[in-house]
């Protein structure tokens, strides 16, 4: 009887580790597809556009990451975008969030304000947009923190 216990828990904990593959992305294929996004980076051309990456959260009125052309996500910046002159993708689809962790060409510029978003209490830098065009709809990963992704989950990001 002790025998098929012992047997029994070697089975399922052998189940289990087939299962660690449907969970996401080995580390190795996160290593290579970031790889591949910074050398994909070293050959945009510098400061012909910025470079988008929407980061929805329910409860955050931000808009996402936004970086120039040619320089790392290190060095994005997470923005209050204006509308008033081209509606943000999500929102011109009337599906908001929509496109949470796609990534975009963005065409328009920094307004030099700064907007408060009251419910994480920060001030964020305003992008005028003026155009956009759909770069990727799952690009490789870019946020530190686990998780970072599900729009129900109360953290705000950072980037590497």
């Amino acid at each position: 009887m002790k025998l098929i216990r012992i047997a029994s828990a070697l089975l399922l904990l052998y189940s289990f580790a087939g299962c660690a593959s449907t969970l996401g992305p080995s580390p190795n294929q996160t290593a290579k597809a970031r790889t591949a996004m910074l050398n994909e980076i070293k050959a945009e051309p510098v400061g012909a556009y910025f470079v988008g990456r929407r980061y929805f959260k329910t409860e955050y009125k931000f808009w996402g990451f936004v970086r120039p052309s040619g320089k790392p996500w290190t060095e994005a910046k997470l923005v209050m975008l204006n509308e008033n002159q081209k509606l943000a993708p999500d929102r011109n689809s009337a599906k908001l969030g929509s496109d949470n962790n796609f990534e975009y060409k963005l065409y328009g510029y920094y307004s030099g304000d700064t907007v408060y978003e009251p419910a994480s209490n920060g001030m964020y830098p305003e992008f005028v947009l003026k155009g956009y065009e759909l770069h990727s709809t799952t690009p490789a990963p870019i946020y530190r923190e686990a998780g970072a992704t599900d729009p129900d989950r109360r953290i705000i990001a950072r980037t590497y």
